[in-house]
């Protein structure tokens, strides 16, 4: 065989680069239950991203497990809303600072619907989501990244901006700024999580990186008996509370694809790799979100 057939048939033969996948974790913080969840994701060494929400009171918790686990990429999970019934938050900076943002006993609204048809101020806004970043960053992590509990923080064209303008002013990237192909397990049947898992990673996109947005949680009683007042979907019809279940299940999703073949098939990696090869150069709003 000529050396220039040889070649040829070394670059047929060559495998085809495994497809890049990204698993962001969100709600760390939130309560023990996550935590505990996040801790045995941590045990696993996988290169996941974290998304803390600081305002909530478990926070420092989830913080002593990441500066144990530098194999984790840290966000901000910019939070304007709190969701469950009996178990609320409010903001960083006290309600009486933003008092545009809360409701009248001081937490967040539950919703974005609630949020958007209040008379929240902008600078408020903005004054709120650099203080949960500054509180990450005073908590001693390396901050890589933000994102947005529930999605109420880009709702408008002037509430993205706001996000755009905290990035940039702390140096961070921003959650699906790099191209990402977007999924999430949040409405995915329990029963069917795992089978649709497995599914997704059948259908990896080649030439973008990957991203999965899941939720995780022990099955704790803590958790077990919080109610959803946003998602009808994390109840039964009769509302007794589903989210537990859910959580539960995305995280022995994660767990068994962490011990079984199916890491094998993908390249993980998270938003600390992806700051460090792109850079905020290399982020460019979603074009769904022009």
């Amino acid at each position: 065989m000529t050396p220039l057939l040889l070649l040829a048939a070394l670059v047929v033969q060559r495998p085809a680069a495994k497809p890049e996948l990204l698993v962001r974790i969100d709600d760390i913080g939130m309560n023990h239950s996550v935590n505990m969840a996040l801790a045995r994701l941590a045990d696993t060494k996988m290169p996941l991203s974290a998304s803390v929400m600081f305002a909530c009171p478990w926070y420092q918790e989830a913080v002593d497990i990441l500066k144990k686990n530098p194999q984790i990429s840290v966000g901000v999970h910019l939070v304007l809303n709190s969701e469950w019934k009996y178990y609320r938050w409010g903001p960083v900076l006290g309600a009486s600072a933003v008092p545009s943002l809360v409701d009248s006993v001081g937490y967040f609204l539950p919703s974005s619907d609630a949020f958007l048809a209040s008379h929240y101020d902008l600078s408020e806004v903005e004054r709120e989501l650099t203080a949960q970043v500054q509180r990450a960053e005073r908590s001693g992590l390396k901050i890589d990244y933000v994102d947005y509990h529930m999605g109420t923080a880009v709702s408008t064209p002037e509430l993205r901006a706001v996000v755009e303008r905290v990035a940039e002013k702390f140096g961070v990237g921003i959650s699906r700024y790099f191209g990402e192909s977007y999924a999430t397990m949040f409405d995915t049947p329990i029963a069917q999580k795992e089978v649709a898992f497995h599914a997704h990673l059948d259908s990896l996109a080649a030439d973008r990186v990957n991203l999965m947005v899941v939720h995780v949680a022990e099955a704790t009683p803590e958790i077990r008996v919080l109610v959803d007042m946003n998602n009808a979907d994390q109840n039964t019809t009769g509302g007794e509370p589903l989210m537990a279940l859910h959580r539960a299940a995305e995280l022995d999703m994660l767990l068994k694809f962490a011990r079984g073949p199916d890491a094998r098939r993908v390249t993980l990696t998270n938003y600390g790799a992806l700051m460090a090869r792109m850079g905020r150069a290399g982020m460019k709003r979603p074009a769904s979100e022009q």
